[in-house]
């Protein structure tokens, strides 16, 4: 269904400008409403006003699970959420296209505009010089001798460009020497695997390549997610759409944790904990001024991924497992202050 749309902020960037009318486009090409919008992404629609009014630029996550729920160029997106998200390049250093060129110096053109006028050396009237009396160019012999002299020489550098250009033709024609053809390698393992894993980056280790979201909790606009990676057997938290000092904690049944603290906006995960046990469970809660709340325990992962088609992205609970059936269990860990040690945030949670 189209949308009759705002005009988006004056003093929007135009990558941001442009991303922002693709997700409109896409939006209205998929017939969604806001809330049947955030109902496909499991993001809120507060979240997607914002995303779709040039507001704040939409997150990798948000922007990844939208690919997978609606048709559209994935590429192209992703392109141009890259180029919201840099920084923007420096301006050129180079003088102004207009500034005279120094007196006796020929004036080249700036990039796509016709040539400037004469420098000044070349508005110059010449003095007049009184003419020399003709003289025949046979009865003068030093001049005779230079020109057969600059002859000589310009014949010389010809035949030296001949036999350059017809030596870098001759290499042409040799073929190039090939390389032995070497096999693949094959892709590595993981570079830890659960206890190895333990309290590491999930981002940095590789391990959010096949992260999956177990869980998820809604605390007022705040969600929290229980992540888990498989391949590296292992689990941590997500916190997206808080402000600073909101925090998310993952605990295990075994008393280890973990925290989510965003530092600056709105969004981090945690360093992560072992899940190879499958005796263990694991929980997260999200805490923030307005309260907080926990997802519910989780026991043997990897079972619970192999039983159930979650799909790899950032915000992909299992079916039942939403934020609405997620409730706290008696295993929720006490209320926390957050920690101050932890590594700085990344803007995209794995």
């Amino acid at each position: 269904m189209a949308s009759a749309w705002k005009d988006l902020p004056e003093g929007l960037s135009e990558p941001a400008r442009l991303l922002a009318e693709e997700l409109r486009r896409i939006k209205d090409a998929a017939g969604l409403s806001l809330s049947e919008l955030a109902g496909r992404t499991h993001y809120s629609r507060a979240s997607w006003e914002r995303w779709l009014n040039g507001k704040r630029v939409v997150t990798e996550q948000a922007l990844e699970t939208l690919i997978g729920a609606v048709d559209c160029d994935a590429a192209a997106l992703r392109r141009l959420w890259r180029q919201a998200t840099e920084p923007a390049a420096e301006e050129s250093s180079a003088g102004p296209a207009d500034e005279e060129p120094a007196a006796g110096a020929a004036a080249e053109p700036a990039d796509g505009a016709g040539p400037e006028g004469p420098s000044p050396a070349t508005e110059e009237t010449p003095e007049p010089v009184p003419a020399e009396p003709a003289v025949a160019w046979w009865r003068r012999p030093v001049a005779l001798v230079c020109g057969a002299v600059l002859l000589a020489l310009l014949l010389v550098l010809a035949g030296l460009r001949v036999s350059r250009h017809d030596d870098q033709a001759s290499a042409a024609d040799t073929p190039a020497p090939t390389a032995p053809a070497t096999a693949r390698p094959a892709p590595s393992d993981p570079p830890c695997r659960a206890v190895g894993c333990a309290h590491k980056d999930p981002k940095t280790t590789g391990c959010g390549k096949d992260a999956r979201t177990l869980q998820t909790q809604v605390i007022g606009k705040v969600v929290v997610y229980l992540r888990y990676s498989r391949a590296c057997q292992a689990a941590w938290a997500a916190i997206t759409e808080g402000e600073p000092k909101d925090y998310a904690v993952i605990t295990d049944s075994a008393g280890d944790s973990e925290t989510a603290l965003i530092h600056w906006g709105y969004d981090n995960y945690s360093a992560m904990l072992n899940a190879a046990d499958p005796s263990i469970g694991f929980q997260v809660c999200g805490f923030q001024p307005a309260g907080h709340d926990c997802t519910s325990t989780v026991t043997d992962l990897a079972s619970v991924v192999a039983s159930t088609p979650i799909p790899i992205g950032p915000a992909s609970p299992p079916p039942g497992a939403g934020s609405a059936a997620a409730t706290p269990s008696d295993s929720a860990p006490p209320s926390q202050a957050p920690p101050t040690d932890l590594p700085s945030p990344s803007p995209s949670a794995p």
